[in-house]
């Protein structure tokens, strides 16, 4: 396994996942793999190779880095050596992960997670060229670009709102910038939509807007609104605040459209997701590869928030309008709604 510069060897965990998952039987190219035709399997694969959720792959990670360091990391997993998670553990309870050294936080009852920490205390380099914290970018590519320093990209007009349909022309609406941050209070989907945090806050999903905006096109807090454009349409309840500055909409990420979530007015279907509404943008500066910090690889690469040039135009839905999609939609009646193909991409 192979993530950030460190190597390790999971031979033994693969052969292990023989056992747990069972083998694949048909004839052909994976014959006598671990099997993944399960979900489930899916998961416990994942966990069984990642340092995180199994104590020795987390030794053997740390172990690479410490050849490089020079320097003794294993206290950082001490205690969690033999832990192994599996779905069936994290399905009976919540667990706390293992520090691992693809991230530069630790796993502590004595130290918050900080970004960076390890950098500092546990004297690991950087990931940069340098191995220092690194603000001047050499690379030939950042300097045609003009951004040898940080510096202020004016945003990108998408023309995301050139047709929109009359049914929200015609009425009082916004045109706000779309940023979708990370949760209060979840990683990602994670614990996020049970029943205690859905009490506390709305029952499902929610945009945030400002109150001068708010007011000027009639909508109150907690009121359903519509958020859409070219690339579709996505169905939440207004959270009306003074944190949040005009000419914005913040959607916390990952709320997931399984619960209480109605119709969408213009496209007639289930309500969508914060990014029914966005679509990846690469830059040209992020696909520079094998450039120390510079370097694609998967899980998100993206030094910049260019995919959130979004604008959105948002809407109120009167309550006698929400639509919970009890009955079968037909052809007409998508049709009716849907005239100029809102999210038909």
């Amino acid at each position: 396994n192979n993530i950030k510069g460190i190597d390790w060897n999971t031979d033994d965990e693969y052969e292990q996942l023989k056992k747990h998952n069972s083998t694949v039987k048909e004839a052909g190219i994976s014959f006598g793999m671990p099997s993944l035709a399960e979900d489930i399997e899916v998961c416990d694969s994942v966990m069984r190779l990642a340092p995180e959720t199994n104590g020795e792959v987390a030794h053997k990670s740390w172990t690479a880095l410490s050849k490089k360091t020079g320097l003794d990391h294993h206290h950082l997993y001490a205690g969690r050596h033999e832990d192994k998670f599996t779905f069936k553990d994290i399905q009976a309870q919540p667990r706390k992960i293992i520090t691992a050294p693809t991230w530069s936080g630790i796993e502590s009852e004595h130290v918050s997670y900080t970004a960076g920490y390890t950098n500092i205390h546990e004297h690991i380099p950087f990931r940069t060229l340098t191995g220092r914290a690194h603000f001047y970018q050499d690379h030939e590519w950042m300097l045609d670009f003009g951004e040898g320093f940080c510096t202020y990209k004016p945003m990108v007009d998408l023309g995301e709102l050139n047709a929109l349909p009359k049914s929200v022309t015609s009425k009082p609406h916004l045109a706000l910038n779309w940023i979708t941050p990370h949760s209060k209070w979840g990683i990602h989907s994670s614990y996020q939509d049970n029943l205690r945090m859905l009490t506390l806050f709305r029952g499902g999903p929610y945009v945030w807007l400002s109150e001068d905006d708010a007011k000027s096109v009639g909508i109150e807090d907690n009121d359903w609104v519509e958020a859409l454009n070219h690339n579709g349409a996505t169905v939440a309840r207004a959270v009306v605040s003074q944190r949040v500055p005009r000419g914005m909409a913040m959607m916390y990420h990952a709320q997931e459209k399984t619960i209480n979530v109605p119709g969408s007015p213009t496209t007639g279907k289930r309500g969508g997701i914060l990014n029914s509404v966005t679509r990846v943008i690469m830059k040209p500066t992020n696909m520079i590869g094998g450039y120390a910090q510079l370097s694609y690889g998967f899980n998100y690469y993206g030094t910049v928030g260019c995919q959130r040039d979004t604008m959105v135009a948002l809407h109120k839905i009167a309550d006698k309008d929400v639509d919970w999609l009890e009955r079968p939609l037909t052809p007409e009646r998508e049709a009716q709604l849907n005239p100029v193909g809102v999210g038909a991409k």
